[in-house]
């Protein structure tokens, strides 16, 4: 074998510092420690051990002249320190994702520790939080919903954390191993399968999903498994295509798209239970400053619970797509004190008012085909389709929030609900404008 051969040999272990691991330069290796009456050794079935300088070297110095022998040595000594010190590095760092693993073993098992079902606590909100006209998950302003806030941000900081690692990790590699004018075709070491690696990026992963899980199956049981204590108010929630309907069972009390409950205080605790139902297809009750989304499905009553803790309106929204005018199914809480709750009950509870200048209209309503669909109380209207209209004027919107509740409005739904919900299930009557008059007389008296 001529010097020029093994000077090949010795570029084929120059281009392997280049590429780490790659396998492309051992078959000359294998022919050179061969050669010297050395058979190499293998760490791993498919990854042979890198042959030593002393067995290259002896190969030199069996057919190769003193000088040429002494060059290569030389040679192969230095690289085979480079490669010592690579694997090293290479050491070093599985130690550290092995330092990792145990980090994200022993979240999951703090996150086992704490999935444990416990009541939820209840929290109430400082006299800061209050109200907002814009609906927003970072307001707070129930027990549900705080718990829900915090697992919010816990779940961002972890998905954050992992967002600013792999872009750091994305911009340091672009910045370090980018092409240079001075050596364009240098190419950065090429791991071609390190199971170290491998299984760090498939546990840790995996050990991140589960503590997510735990975590997050433990706030959704401790919501569900809140024992309802005796002081709470129920209500019936029934979804329609597109509007709300509100029962109050043990008040005896049927109002729509406006809901009407207590405040909660820790020195009066009294939290709403909400039984939902659909009548007809699948909505969604999402108020996000009170709790998070529930499912309103035929045939699969559902509950949630929520207990402002301060007064003042809360906004919501229908978060199922359940038709045409979905986007129009609006939802008003209003966290009443207990004087306003009881004034608001007690009026609630009265007939609906007669007043003998608005016959006419009461007439008009009667006759026409609105009692198919809605109910006045001492009328003889007790339809169900459509909303109660007992104390209408008592709303601050008419359409399931679409409007404002004012004459002019009503007139106009009355006329073509399709003015303000193109879609909407309520027909347009054909009437004639003195009815329509009429009928709007009437119902502005109903508060």
């Amino acid at each position: 074998m001529s010097p020029n051969f093994l000077a090949r040999h010795l570029y084929s272990c120059e281009k392997f510092l280049s590429e780490f691991e790659g396998l492309a330069w051992w078959p000359r290796f294998h022919h050179a420690a061969a050669w010297a009456g050395k058979e190499p050794r293998y760490n791993q079935p498919q990854r042979p051990a890198f042959p030593s300088a002393s067995v290259c070297a002896a190969a030199l110095n069996r057919r190769a002249n003193p000088s040429t022998a002494n060059t290569a040595y030389v040679r192969l000594t230095t690289l085979s320190g480079k490669l010592w010190r690579m694997q090293q590095r290479k050491n070093q760092f599985m130690s550290r994702s092995w330092l990792l693993l145990a980090a994200c073993v022993f979240l999951v098992a703090s996150s086992l520790m704490a999935a444990e079902r416990q009541p939820v606590p209840k929290i109430f909100a400082p006299s800061s939080t209050a109200p907002q006209t814009v609906p927003s998950i970072f307001a707070p302003a129930s027990t549900p919903a705080y718990e829900i806030y915090n697992l919010s941000i816990f779940v961002l900081t972890i998905t954050g954390a992992i967002f600013a690692v792999v872009g750091g990790l994305l911009l340091f590699t672009i910045i370090k191993f980018r092409a240079r004018k001075n050596d364009p075709d240098h190419e950065p070491a090429q791991v071609y399968g390190s199971t170290q690696i491998e299984l760090a990026w498939t546990v840790i992963p995996v050990l991140i999903v589960v503590v997510l899980f735990l975590t997050t199956a433990r706030i959704i049981f401790a919501i569900q498994d809140e024992p309802e204590p005796k002081s709470a108010l129920n209500v019936t929630v029934v979804g329609h295509q597109f509007w709300w309907e509100f029962r109050y069972p043990a008040l005896g009390i049927v109002t729509a798209n406006e809901l009407h409950i207590p405040v909660s205080t820790s020195q009066h605790p009294e939290p709403t239970y909400l039984r939902l139902l659909s009548a007809d297809v699948d909505h969604s009750f999402w108020v996000p400053q009170l709790g998070g989304k529930t499912d309103l499905i035929p045939n699969h009553p559902n509950q949630m619970w929520i207990d402002p803790h301060e007064p003042g309106l809360y906004l919501g929204q229908c978060a199922q797509f359940c038709g045409i005018e979905h986007a129009k199914m609006l939802i008003r809480v209003y966290a009443d004190t207990p004087d306003e709750f009881n004034a608001w009950v007690k009026n609630q509870q009265k007939p609906a008012v007669e007043d003998s200048s608005v016959a006419a209209g009461r007439v008009v309503f009667e006759t026409q085909a609105c009692t198919n669909c809605h109910t006045i109380s001492g009328t003889t209207a007790h339809g169900t389709f459509g909303p109660d209209l007992t104390h209408l004027m008592t709303r601050a919107t008419i359409a399931a929030g679409a409007a404002a509740n004012t004459p002019r409005n009503l007139y106009l739904w009355i006329q073509d609900p399709a003015n303000f919900k193109p879609g909407a299930l309520m027909p347009a009557m054909q009437l004639s404008d003195q009815q329509i008059n009429e009928l709007v007389a009437y119902l502005t008296t109903l508060h």
